[in-house]
């Protein structure tokens, strides 16, 4: 029986690369010269530093390029609040949405099956995987999970006939 995986997943190369370009480039800038601004990586969470709002401001945009230029997704970021670590030094958390999350899997599903399409859709961990009897019918799914939700980034994988 074919069937497809839904999943939202971040190119770890890439988000590495990205990552190495962006603190190459802060610190060869002129305005951070002098500056502890940075971005640090540990699994599923970056931590930006700067010595102020307007620096970490800067660093945000620096990321944020690179980060699109490298083909990784800015909408699996999710960034915390601002936080002051002594005198004006700030910084700030930002977490890697990885994964399908429970009630975005749970719309998922109630969408495809209002959709009232020969297809069934499962959850299974952190993807939907979504089984029919035709290729032609999964495709469809595929239309209609890509048309309306937007707000975050999937992929469809796992295609098996």
């Amino acid at each position: 029986m074919p069937s497809f995986d839904i999943v939202s997943e971040v190119n770890q190369v890439e988000l590495r690369n990205a990552l190495d370009q962006a603190n190459k480039e802060i610190s060869n800038r002129y305005d951070f010269k002098g500056s502890d601004a940075r971005i640090e990586h540990k699994e599923k969470l970056l931590t930006l530093y700067a010595d102020d709002d307007f620096k970490l401001k800067q660093v945000t945009d620096v990321l944020l390029g690179k980060l699109t230029k490298r083909g990784v997704d800015i909408r699996s970021l999710e960034f915390g609040s601002v936080e002051k670590i002594g005198g004006d030094k700030v910084k700030q958390p930002v977490t890697l949405r990885v994964g399908v999350e429970q009630d975005l899997a749970k719309k998922i599903v109630r969408l495809i099956k209002d959709s009232r399409m020969k297809v069934q859709a499962s959850i299974q961990g952190d993807a939907v995987r979504v089984s029919g009897a035709k290729r032609d019918e999964l495709q469809a799914a595929i239309a209609l999970v890509k048309k309306n939700i937007t707000d975050f980034p999937l992929q469809y994988g796992n295609f098996r006939d």
